[in-house]
């Protein structure tokens, strides 16, 4: 989160993305920092033991809504 506000903070459109188990810790995090608006991304959760496979479908689920958030 600290990444997506500094590019933002620099007028860098960025997108913060995490799996789903991290929703309530990034929006505490952006109001902390002081942009509760930044653009968030989440995939499903967890990753840790997807195979290449399903990792692919996840980035390729997620690729319109980052690409949106970016460009929006």
């Amino acid at each position: 989160m600290h990444d997506i506000v500094d590019l933002e903070r620099r007028g860098v459109p960025g997108v913060f993305v995490a799996s789903a188990e991290f929703v309530e810790a990034a929006v505490a995090q952006s109001v902390a920092l002081g942009f509760p608006g930044v653009a968030r991304v989440f995939t499903p959760h967890p990753i840790q033991d997807r195979t290449d496979d399903e990792m692919r479908a996840y980035a390729d689920d997620a690729f319109e809504r980052i690409v949106s958030a970016i460009v929006g």
